[in-house]
């Protein structure tokens, strides 16, 4: 009986080690899950925080001021623009006039196209 008495305390001892290794696992899983979960939180916040910024520095009153203060921007009147005309005869067939290149890109492209210039 003795041998089996002895056998047993090195199982349960064995058990009990294991139940306190599985424990401080435990702990340690569940302390990263909340390390994670605050940066989780400060990085919502972070971003809320630069969506707010984009949208004040995207609003139309701040670049119309920053265009006419820093830039020295003026708007455009009528009479202060110039319109120039292109003849497609006079430009080489294998390169696109200057004022085309952009039209090409918003889809309204035609020969002779005209821009307005403002001075």
């Amino acid at each position: 009986m003795s041998r089996l008495n002895i056998f047993l305390l090195i199982v349960v001892l064995g058990c009990a080690l294991s139940v306190v290794n599985a424990t401080n696992r435990q702990r340690e899983v569940f302390i990263d899950l909340q390390r994670a979960q605050s940066q989780e939180h400060q990085l919502q916040l972070d971003y809320a925080q630069l969506q707010y910024q984009q949208s004040a520095l995207s609003k139309t009153s701040r670049i119309e001021r920053i265009a006419t203060a820093d830039l020295k921007m003026q708007p455009v009147v009528p009479g202060r623009t110039q319109y120039v005309s292109v003849d497609p005869a006079s430009v080489p067939a294998d390169t696109p006039p200057a004022s085309d290149v952009g039209a090409r890109a918003s889809g309204s492209a035609s020969p002779g196209a005209t821009a307005g210039v403002a001075r």
